[in-house]
């Protein structure tokens, strides 16, 4: 009986040595101050604070708005009809206009709404970190 005969392994390649990247020319192009607005954000100083002071209030000055814009248009609409009797007993293929107003078309003014509602604040935000990472003068 002849013995199995063990798979000769073959010979290892040596493992090239792991590169490293140097970044002291990076550090040294930087600015000593350059960071100066983050820290304080981080460190939650007057200065920080007073700058996520001024994007809360952007964002309540946007919601306060649209909000505002949403109530002067749904609210106005049964206003109108009081107003003017006339337009909400008025029909449009078949349906009254006072219920095609609010029933149909309040849908795509609320998504036109929030649509811009959520532009406007994805500005504000944008606009906030623009401030936070340009550097100091």
């Amino acid at each position: 009986m002849a013995a199995p005969t063990d798979p000769v392994p073959a010979p290892r390649r040596p493992e090239p040595p792991r590169r490293t990247r140097i970044v002291l020319a990076e550090v040294s192009r930087r600015a000593p101050d350059a960071d100066l607005t983050r820290t304080e954000l981080a460190q939650q100083t007057r200065v920080g604070e007073a700058l996520v002071r001024g994007l809360v209030r952007a964002q309540l000055a946007l919601a306060l708005r649209m909000s505002l814009l949403v109530v002067i248009g749904l609210g106005g609409l049964p206003l109108l009809f009081a107003i003017a009797p006339s337009i909400g007993r008025t029909t449009l293929l078949g349906v009254n206009l006072p219920w095609l107003l609010l029933g149909v078309a309040s849908f795509p003014f609320l998504i036109v709404v929030g649509w811009g509602y959520v532009r406007l604040a994805e500005r504000n935000e944008q606009d906030f970190t623009d401030l936070v990472q340009r550097p100091e003068r």
